[in-house]
């Protein structure tokens, strides 16, 4: 899964670059630090999925900027990123795919991710065809955790 980072700190940008590199699948498409970047950036790299920082809406509404995103990546699913948790509902409103707090830990953005994954291959299925970009079902497959249930069952001896 290709992904954009739209945050105005570069601390922020790194540290989640850092995280997703780590993951099998998942690669960091471009960095955008404010809204014409993050345009520019979208319309170039066609990510699968932006993280998307809240404050960046400062200058336009959440909803003209995630439809403007989405004109010009169709397929692009938006997660958007705050410190503030009460923006969750209205981040939904706006049409964001999802949300996560910046204070949330790192496995809550992963799960994120593998949320969105998902949803786009089974979005895909349902269409008869891909609807994200090339390799991004296999990649999303490899998000799917492995079921530990039976390696956690043993004979019970020790």
């Amino acid at each position: 899964m290709r992904v954009l980072l739209a945050d105005d700190q570069p601390e922020v940008r790194s540290a989640l670059r850092l995280l997703l590199e780590q993951e099998q699948g998942l690669s960091v498409a471009g960095e955008a630090s404010e809204v014409e970047g993050l345009l520019n950036q979208t319309s170039a790299t066609g990510p699968d999925l932006i993280l998307l920082d809240w404050e960046l809406f400062a200058i336009q509404p959440p909803s003209r900027l995630i439809a403007a995103l989405r004109v010009l990546c169709p397929q692009v699913q938006v997660i958007i990123l705050s410190g503030r948790p009460e923006a969750r509902a209205a981040a939904l409103l706006a049409g964001a795919d999802a949300f996560v707090s910046k204070g949330d830990p790192p496995d809550g953005l992963l799960a994120a991710l593998r949320a969105i994954a998902l949803r786009g291959v089974s979005t895909a299925i349902q269409n008869g065809g891909t609807t994200f970009g090339a390799g991004f079902a296999e990649g999303a497959l490899r998000y799917w955790p492995a079921d530990s249930t039976q390696e956690a069952a043993g004979d019970g001896q020790g």
